[in-house]
């Protein structure tokens, strides 16, 4: 697997990164441990360095599994996680106030069992705390040497402006796929401006780019998917017009949907680093086959073409989850 920096930074990362949250958050029932823990450090043998976990994944529970997975190799990986929920819950509201975020910062480096973060995300945008004392604080954590680079995730264009000016943000982690590509308005320009490098989460559309999913999949009463709007039975029965053309460029590319997915990206930008999440070993192979396909101009262009034509249905996420969204 090649490698790829994020922005101007220098930080060098797998152009294929493995976003952990799944294996203890999210999306049913908890991995096994020594299954997890397996996954993981297969993920590292295949040529993944990019490892993402966060505060908020299980209350320090998937930061743990990270650790465990790990530790073994810790100055041969980039470990990325994430602080900004109270309590460490995302359905506690926000809470990045200094004190909070030294507080997550030292229960990371304990439960990783590391002496440093490599990448240390802001999770969500805190209104209640002025941009510029996040970045500050996290500065400091910088100059201390427990943390080694700033991220943002699912920040809008003023807050990085804000905070990049206090300590330049090495990586912006948001929703972005051929399912949602409103960061290719402005914010993708802003990233390219600033230097910063750009983490995909969700590149698969939470699994519905890969064509395994229909409008009569159950998901399990745990998995949250239950309460986003963009995947009740209807929703997904009108976004199968997306799922329909994935699977059709990927039989003319001898690829699966989610390879054609996870290419789609990795040829966007060359500062691009596509994170998707799995519990299952076949589709971790799977998906680190999509480094090997190769989109042309044209291949772009058309598969662009068609995605302007195709109305996406239902929103991203519930109101009850409004912290969720960007700002």
């Amino acid at each position: 697997m090649k490698t790829r920096h994020l922005g101007a930074s220098g930080l060098e990362v797998s152009e294929l990164g493995f976003g952990c949250m799944g294996l203890s958050h999210g999306y049913g029932p908890a991995t096994n441990e020594n299954d997890a823990i397996a996954l993981i450090q297969k993920a590292y043998e295949s040529g993944i360095t990019f490892f993402d976990t966060a505060e908020a994944y299980g209350q320090g529970a998937n930061e743990q599994l990270v650790g465990k997975g790990l530790h073994h190799v810790r100055d041969k990986v980039i470990i990325a996680t994430k602080f900004g929920f109270k309590n460490g819950r995302n359905t506690d509201g926000l809470d990045s106030r200094p004190e909070r975020i030294r507080q997550v910062a030292e229960n990371s480096l304990r439960y990783m069992q590391t002496d440093y973060i490599d990448l240390f995300y802001l999770h969500r945008v805190d209104p209640n705390v002025p941009i510029e004392d996040v970045a500050g604080t996290v500065k400091d954590l910088i100059a201390e040497g427990k943390v080694k680079h700033f991220g943002m995730s699912e920040a809008g264009e003023k807050s990085i402006r804000r905070a990049h000016a206090v300590q330049p943000v090495t990586a912006l982690q948001s929703e972005y796929s051929m399912f949602w590509r409103e960061p290719e308005k402005e914010i993708i320009p802003l990233l390219e401006e600033l230097g910063i490098g750009f983490v995909p989460f969700s590149p698969l559309g939470k699994g519905f780019l890969t064509g395994k999913m229909n409008a009569d999949t159950e998901f399990d009463k745990s998995d949250w998917r239950n309460v986003i709007p963009r995947f009740t039975k209807e929703n997904r029965e009108a976004n199968q017009t997306i799922v329909d053309l994935v699977i059709k460029i990927s039989g003319e590319h001898n690829a699966t949907p989610a390879q054609i997915a996870l290419a789609w990206l990795l040829a966007k930008k060359p500062w691009i680093v596509p994170i998707p999440g799995t519990t299952k070993m076949t589709r971790l192979e799977e998906n680190i086959g999509g480094v090997n396909i190769t989109l042309s101009d044209d291949d772009l262009a058309n598969i662009n073409k068609a995605l302007d034509s195709i109305s996406i249905h239902g929103e991203r996420y519930p109101a009850s989850l409004a912290n969720l969204q960007g700002k």
